[in-house]
């Protein structure tokens, strides 16, 4: 029985990066040999065993066969003659094809490490087009690794899966994993340029894809195309190390420019109301968890006018806090301002660029937010049905005499300079 420390954390250690988890496969073994050993066995489909101390994951060294469409279709085999080269021979990339034996020594049969210097993603044999998720991964780690390039017979495989109909059969769950793991890294947007790249980004999120060569106005959008900038927009939300809700939010902010009449562009009038059904659509589609569906629908809905913060009323501004729940859900309301934000950063030369509107429906939420709710309600305690309109009117009193504070304070010090 030998034991190999296989896939990510060869890779990482290799590139010099921390080593979060680690996978073994065990060769030589039986299953009953393996809980005598004190392992727990976990795998539904495989034989999957937790270390007794360390509670690692542990697998036996397997093939597999393609039995059925989608990344489910597999039967696998495990035994005590299956190679460690043929285990190796199951896996994606060259470089996750690696592994460790436990004195250190590297076993690389697909040449994973000239790969790892040449700064490549090769599939590792034909196999790859038998699990339509290894796109997802491939996109995926091109938002980790994103000085590395999809080899063109890679990228050509892919796209035949595409044709294929493979990515069809994904479950949303298994798509949304992928794709939240993406945003989450460096630089998300090179997930989706690897996903375009083999066409499977208009069969997965057809409403994003549909945003490249659709115009914008040149003077607030010198990038022009709309897919260009939300790319952009992501990175910036990336940078910024922002949650993945604020991410998604971002990336969601302007399907609706994607369906607007040709004839309109580059305007691109009414697109929020829009982009709210589109992105309530994907959301339903691929069962996006609720905190991420709320805040890209209130995104959606709303950038327009906190791009316009200053410019509006009082009753206006506070309208749109009571329309986002802003009150009682603060903070969600802060994480809306802050992908608006990265949608006005995200734009060719606007990466310096202040966005004082942030700061000033923050300042008005805290202003209104500091009208004592209890004492207006005690004093209309005789007519209760009064009470929600007096507390809003003393709101919009609140955030216009602050407002207009700060335009005295804005225009004496405009005056000084």
């Amino acid at each position: 029985m030998n034991i190999y420390i296989v896939g990510g954390a060869v890779r990482d250690r290799l590139l010099g990066l921390p080593v979060q988890d680690r996978d073994y496969v065990v060769v030589g073994a039986t299953p009953d040999e393996m809980i005598a050993r004190g392992f727990t066995p976990v795998g539904k489909d495989f034989p999957v065993f937790l270390h007794p101390l360390t509670h690692e994951e542990y697998a036996l060294a397997r093939t597999e066969r393609k039995t059925a469409p989608g990344y489910q279709g597999f039967m696998f085999h495990t035994a005590t003659d299956v190679t460690l080269e043929q285990d190796l021979a199951r896996r994606d990339l060259t470089i996750n094809a690696i592994a460790q034996s436990e004195d250190g020594v590297l076993v690389d049969p697909f040449s994973g490490q000239k790969d790892l210097q040449s700064k490549i993603f090769r599939h590792v044999s034909s196999a790859f087009a038998e699990d339509p998720v290894r796109i997802l991964r491939v996109a995926r780690f091109a938002a980790r690794f994103s000085d590395f390039a999809v080899v063109p017979e890679t990228n050509a495989l892919m796209r035949q899966m595409v044709e294929a109909g493979e990515v069809d059969a994904l479950v949303p769950e298994r798509v949304w994993q992928e794709l939240s793991r993406g945003l989450m890294e460096s630089k998300p947007s090179r997930m989706f340029e690897v996903l375009r790249d083999c066409n499977a980004l208009a069969r997965i999120l057809p409403e994003l894809d549909a945003l490249w060569g659709v115009p914008q106005p040149a003077q607030h959008h010198p990038e022009i195309d709309t897919g260009v900038h939300v790319m952009m927009v992501i990175d910036v939300a990336a940078q910024k190390k922002h949650s993945l809700p604020i991410r998604f939010a971002a990336l969601m902010h302007d399907l609706g420019k994607g369906v607007t009449p040709p004839a309109e562009w580059p305007r691109h009038h009414g697109h929020e109301a829009r982009g709210v059904e589109l992105v309530d659509a994907v959301c339903d589609r691929l069962k996006i968890p609720n905190d991420c569906r709320g805040l890209a629908l209130m995104t959606a809905r709303e950038h327009g006018n906190v791009s316009r913060a200053p410019e509006l009323r009082a009753n206006t501004i506070v309208a749109l806090l009571e329309r986002c729940d802003a009150f009682r859900r603060p903070q969600r309301f802060i994480d809306m301002l802050r992908a608006s934000e990265c949608d006005h950063l995200g734009r060719t030369g606007f990466s310096g660029r202040p966005f004082p509107q942030a700061a000033y429906l923050e300042a008005a939420l805290k202003v209104a937010q500091s009208v004592d709710a209890g004492e207006i309600a005690q004093r209309h305690i005789e007519q209760p049905q009064r009470i929600p309109e007096a507390i809003r009117i003393a709101r919009i009193e609140a955030v216009k005499s602050a407002t207009a504070a700060g335009s005295a304070e804005k225009n004496q010090r405009d005056s000084a300079v």
